[in-house]
């Protein structure tokens, strides 16, 4: 029986919460973008993935996607300015400055993003962009 979207997708952030490595989970969301191509959240938890496991272009790739099917996601957003720090392109100010509107204006959003970014620091120590981006949108 073949699952359905939905749940790899639960089973895919049920995994990642419980401790499972980025690159296991890799191949469960590309078949989530894969099979639901227009899901921006399947696309920002694989650009996420990407990012824990050094990967910037496929990041890159993956959270320009995840923005344009939705472009106030502030997470797809945080995800697409990492990715353009870590592969070193420019353009990241003005996704950062939505992001910063965003989170203004919507609190459960900004606990989001300040958790993920936690979660980040968790399983990649020392991350300069996260850094960088903590210290953009909260400093």
């Amino acid at each position: 029986m073949t699952q359905t979207i939905e749940s790899l997708f639960d089973e895919g952030i049920e995994r990642y919460k419980a401790g499972e490595s980025p690159e296991d989970l890799i191949p469960v969301f590309k078949e989530v973008c894969d099979r639901a191509p227009k899901s921006s959240s399947a696309w920002t938890c694989l650009a996420w993935l990407y990012l824990l496991t050094d990967k910037p272009n496929k990041a890159y790739e993956a959270a320009q996607k995840a923005v344009k099917l939705n472009p106030q996601d502030p997470q797809a957003r945080v995800n697409l300015s990492l990715a353009m720090l870590d592969a070193e392109k420019k353009g990241v100010r003005q996704h950062i400055e939505l992001v910063q509107q965003i989170i203004l204006v919507a609190a459960e959003l900004r606990e989001e993003i300040e958790q993920n970014l936690q979660d980040g620091f968790t399983r990649k120590p020392g991350w300069k962009s996260l850094e960088r981006v903590k210290a953009w949108l909260f400093e």
